[in-house]
């Protein structure tokens, strides 16, 4: 049999719904030996999304309850490596299965719980973990983007289960991690709480800065800015949005009716080739460009082509110009002509659409099994594989319950697995691990602004003159450049290029985000990274990559164009009328991020088994999959996609749902008890023979509008069904927030953690989400220094790299290396 990266690994999936099953998806889909552990009577959610989770996994029926299923699956922990589950807290230790309980078996065994909250946060622990209430307490579904915002629409609520898809990277990761430093740390338990993954993959939406600068904000915000200080109401039609959306930012109506979504605000270049490709060289030629890391009092003009925003004075001309232009074609068409131009641009699909995209399907970005329950079943595909396991798109279908039970006696005749020699205190998991980060924007810096909280050593590289402007670069890299040291080469010189090969032939891991061919040109050809340092790792996220090629495979994106590709902006917008990027700020960028750390872990596993590095993938299509993983899936007899979406849903239906309460909105969530829920509260019970769900909504509306929120809450305690009170992504940072001059911030224990970094070098204060959504048992978690302006350490850099001052002095005189992009930290 091919070894593939875990096939050397035993994992026992206890979970149900969404994110403990999406854990052991991504670790099936690497090769680990995967048994899905169900209760008597087969799985609790019976839904083609489950079977597809299942792929791959074996499945054992156990009654927990029981002695002897107890004994059984404790007897299965001592020959398993991996235990991943996401009960409430302390279901796992009632069962007798607790994390003491699985290590007394098995001293090395790492285990993972993916509870919907802290299980150490009094006020939070005990709420039922449905996906919506956590979204809804975390702030997920107030104040939903700048479009929402100044259309007056509040709350809105979206089914994508991105805390699901949060929690599971960071779960995956840890495993594979915590794995990975087994031999001197032992086994480990990590709790990774759902709300808390989910509050961080969301970070770029709470994240404040003093006195931010009025030049980085978009036309949308200045006009919610101006609205708020003049009093005036938040009631703009969406057709009244159009004049304040960016030209290189927003979708455009093609010849056929369908939208196409261009990207191209912050890119030096991109905007201009978008331009050139649309036909409008002379617009291009008229537009003023020069350098964005001016100070704004230093502009030859009041805007510059390489720097988001356009200027209020061009933006109708340019808009109108291009949405001209795209009128002439087809969408088909001008996602060709943008890819050939590496322009990004894309068309707006469907979520059915891109099931059925023949380059989603060449790719392997999307997979065909064939489904003993479901027939042919086209499925998302791989969210993180490795380039050359030749195993990848092989998926064996969800399990029958207990297709294991023949294979368990021979399981259970192994010997157990031996305790792991480790000695001393627990260290991070990636002490010692050198990294060196190519990578530009937030899906690619996030990868190492993960590992720096687990111990990795991170060096960030960018080029002397910078390719991206300060909104992007600086703003956004408040967060993603924590951690790191910052060098600035010119790879396009010989100096330049000699630099980076010293530091890649002693590093351990290399990151970058681009397309192979990109890739390539900056010298890390998988081949020459090779002979170079035959151990190192290349970790790579592009767009559209796949573990295959496919005919879109060098075409650039970014998140919104991955939205826009894989149909979350139809669904978040309600169709191809209005289409709309989802709320967030890098919904898709850090997941990607994340599942690149995913793919990563599985390469150190393998490299440990093998001795050999590789070349790690992760793209942004694949993550746009996984925010949708319930709806990712399609075959003949299917139902409709008419899950929830558009602007004016407010959930499910009338058991799963935003209501108003005498003092505010809250959820409401009573998936499966439903009727039964309603039974247990005297004043509702009658309500639960109503047969038709909008005259059940109506009526609960009428009924939680009378009492507060708390009221209803205490009324729904103790079951199984939950309300929340309907949070804000700045209200959660406001509530959490701990001051880092005074002392090391507390990740062990609140669900939620922010923290005002008030003596940042930029000399302002900024605040942001702490790295608590992975809380292990043993090892400890760094919190990442600020961002350093960047340059800040090229002469430290490359001193460590064996250059003598004088050489370091001549690297910068002649350009080859720099010390900074600009006077200030953030140019005003």
């Amino acid at each position: 049999m091919t070894h593939r990266p875990l096939s050397h690994l035993r994992v026992l999936d206890f979970g149900h719904y969404l994110a403990g099953p999406m854990v052991g998806m991504m670790l099936a889909d690497l090769g680990a030996e995967v048994i899905r552990i169900d209760p008597p009577g087969g799985p609790r959610w019976r839904d083609p999304a489950f079977d597809m989770l299942s792929r791959g996994k074996r499945s054992l029926v156990l009654d927990l309850k029981t002695d002897t299923g107890r004994q059984t699956a404790l007897d299965l922990a001592a020959r398993a490596d991996v235990v991943i589950e996401n009960f409430r807290p302390g279901v796992m230790d009632r069962l007798g299965l607790g994390p003491a309980a699985l290590r007394a078996v098995n001293p090395g065994l790492v285990s993972l719980s993916l509870p919907g909250f802290a299980s150490a946060d009094p006020e939070f622990a005990g709420l039922p973990a449905w996906e919506a209430l956590i979204a809804a307490r975390t702030g997920q579904f107030t104040d939903m983007g700048l479009n929402r915002r100044l259309m007056g629409i509040n709350p809105s609520f979206t089914p994508l289960g991105m805390a699901s898809a949060y929690g599971a990277a960071f779960g995956a990761m840890s495993v594979l991690f915590a794995l990975g430093a087994r031999a001197r740390n032992g086994g480990e338990h990590v709790e990774v709480p759902l709300a808390s993954a989910l509050f961080e993959g969301l970070v770029y939406n709470s994240q404040q800065v003093q006195d931010y600068p009025d030049r980085y904000k978009s036309p949308r915000e200045v006009e919610l800015d101006r609205r708020a200080a003049e009093d005036l109401p938040m009631s703009l039609a969406f057709e009244d949005l159009w004049p304040l959306l960016d030209p290189f930012y927003r979708t455009y109506t093609c010849a056929d009716g369908r939208g196409f979504y261009v990207v191209a605000c912050s890119i030096k270049g991109h905007q201009r080739r978008a331009l050139e490709v649309l036909g409008l060289h002379d617009l291009a030629e008229s537009l003023p460009d020069f350098d964005a890391y001016l100070d704004q009092g230093d502009w030859p003009a009041d805007w510059a082509l390489r720097n988001f925003p356009v200027g209020p004075k061009d933006r109708a001309r340019v808009a109108g110009a291009m949405q001209a232009a795209f009128l002439t074609r087809p969408a088909a068409e001008w996602e060709a002509l943008f890819g050939a131009a590496k322009a990004p641009g894309t068309a707006q699909r469907s979520t059915a659409e891109w099931l059925a995209d023949p380059h989603a399907l060449a790719s392997g970005l999307v997979l065909e099994v064939d489904d003993p329950r479901h027939g042919r079943m086209r499925q998302m595909g791989n969210v993180a594989w490795l380039a050359d396991d030749a195993g990848a798109l092989a998926k064996r279908p969800g399990p029958d319950p207990d297709d294991l039970r023949p294979d368990l006696a021979a399981i259970l005749a192994e010997p157990p697995r031996p305790a792991p020699a480790a000695t001393g205190p627990a260290t991070g998991w990636l002490d010692g691990v050198r990294v060196l980060d190519l990578t530009n924007v937030i899906a690619g810096p996030t990868i190492g602004a993960t590992l720096a909280r687990f111990g990795a050593k991170v060096t960030h590289v960018q080029p002397v003159a910078p390719s991206v402007d300060p909104w992007n670069a600086v703003v956004f890299g408040l967060q993603a450049q924590r951690g790191k040291d910052s060098v600035l080469l010119d790879l396009g010189t010989r100096a330049g290029r000699a630099a980076l090969d010293r530091l890649l032939a002693t590093a351990d891991v290399v990151t970058m985000n681009g397309t192979d061919a990109q890739r390539d040109a900056l010298g890390l050809a998988p081949d020459r990274l090779a002979a170079l340092n035959p151990a190192l790792i290349l970790v790579q996220l592009d767009a559209y990559g796949g573990p295959r090629r496919g005919p879109k495979s060098d075409h650039l994106g970014y998140d919104d164009t991955s939205q826009a590709a894989t149909g979350v902006m139809l669904r978040f917008g309600g169709g191809m009328e209005t289409p709309e990027e989802h709320a967030h700020f890098g919904t898709i960028d850090v997941l990607t991020g994340f599942c690149a750390c995913v793919a990563l872990g599985a390469a150190v596993e393998r490299r440990q088994v093998t001795g050999k590095g590789g070349v790690a993938r992760a793209a942004l299509a694949a993550a746009g999959e996984m925010i949708q993983a319930q709806f990712m899936h399609d075959f003949a007899g299917r139902g409709p996609f008419d899950e929830p979406s558009g602007r004016s849903v407010q959930g499910w239906d009338a058991f799963y749902r935003c209501y108003r309460a005498a003092d505010g909105w809250m959820f409401f969530a009573a998936p499966t008890e439903r009727a039964a829920a309603l039974a247990r509260v005297p004043e509702l019970a009658d309500l639960g023979a109503t047969e038709a769900d909008a005259e059940l909504t109506a009526a609960l509306s009428r009924h939680f509008a009378t009492r507060p929120i708390a009221d209803w809450a205490a009324a729904f305690a103790g079951g199984s069904a939950g309300i929340v009170p309907l949070g804000s992504l700045h209200a959660t940072r406001e509530a959490s927030l701990q001051l880092e001059s005074a002392g090391a911030p507390d990740i062990r224990h609140a669900t939620y953690r922010a923290v005002r970094h008030d003596r940042h070098p930029m000399g302002r204060w900024v605040d942001l989400v702490a790295p608590n959504a992975v809380r292990p048992e043993s090892a400890p978690i760094t919190i990442p220094g600020p961002a350093p302006k960047y340059g800040a350490e090229t002469r430290t850099v490359l001193a460590r790299a064996g250059y003598a001052a004088e050489e370091i002095d001549a690297m910068i005189a002649t350009g080859a290396a720099a010390e900074g992009w600009s006077a200030r930290y953030l140019p005003e």
